[in-house]
């Protein structure tokens, strides 16, 4: 199978335009950016992915060893862009996939011209001086949560990363999107996640960066963004209205035109 196949990729746009990656976060797949990338189809050439082992990507190519790490998932966006000749593009990545695009961006420069960071953690756990928002601890005891019941941890969970708590249909359908997922696969990716430490990736890209921070974001608070920021050199820092962790899905149009304002 291709990368093209492997990913259910989906393109609109101007086919000789600029391209425009977007990624998603963990426990959700592509269809999270549906009221974000369509605003961008004038003027660029938008690919919409899933990472392997979420969606509608094809679930053979899941492999345990490669995911450990998200140096597999970077390895996958790396490819996927090469094979659409991505040259000096755009990638937006939510949460998780915002330190994966920054990994793609190491590995090969010229693919992208810029990068979107929405969300981003470079590490969850409390360290020294650094304040990544949770106690290993805590951590460990959320990762446990969802070693033993799937389900539950995607309704406790959904409420606390959405924020939001008077518009309930949004914590609603990131549960249903973390329920749709392979609960091994949820497994495994959440400790490839919330174990993840990229703090010594951040100074060496040479993109232009734009941080989104969320005001009140559990997930990814506002030391944490103005951290990844402070360590971007020559980065852009927006402050959201927007509350909660997933403003592509909150709060669409402020997404939309931060972004547009950096472009």
């Amino acid at each position: 199978m291709s990368v093209l196949d492997r990913h259910n990729l989906h393109l609109a746009g101007p086919s000789g335009a600029a391209a425009m990656v977007f990624a998603h976060g963990f426990g959700c797949d592509q269809n999270m950016w549906r009221f974000v990338a369509p605003a961008f189809e004038d003027r660029h050439r938008t690919v919409l992915f899933d990472h392997v082992g979420a969606g509608g990507s094809e679930l053979s190519a899941y492999d345990p060893a490669k995911y450990a790490s998200l140096d597999g998932y970077a390895e996958d966006v790396v490819a996927l862009c090469r094979a659409l000749g991505v040259d000096g593009g755009v990638f937006v990545g939510h949460s998780v996939s915002a330190m994966i695009g920054v990994l793609a961006a190491k590995r090969a420069p010229e693919l992208f011209a810029e990068l979107v960071l929405v969300g981003p953690s470079p590490r969850y756990i409390d360290d020294g001086d650094y304040i990544g928002g949770f106690s290993e601890a805590q951590i460990y005891e959320l990762l446990e949560l969802l070693d033993s019941n799937h389900m539950g941890w995607s309704q406790v969970m959904a409420p606390v990363i959405m924020g939001n708590p008077d518009r309930p249909e949004l914590s609603e359908e990131l549960a249903n999107s973390f329920c749709r997922t392979d609960p091994e696969i949820a497994r495994r990716f959440a400790r490839t996640t919330f174990l993840s430490d990229n703090r010594a990736d951040l100074d060496s890209v040479s993109a232009r960066c734009l941080v989104l921070q969320c005001s009140e974001d559990v997930i990814a608070p506002r030391c944490v963004g103005e951290y990844v920021h402070r360590s971007l050199p020559g980065s852009e820092f927006v402050l959201m209205r927007a509350t909660g962790h997933c403003p592509n899905l909150s709060a669409p149009e402020e997404t939309i035109a931060a972004i547009r304002a950096f472009l």
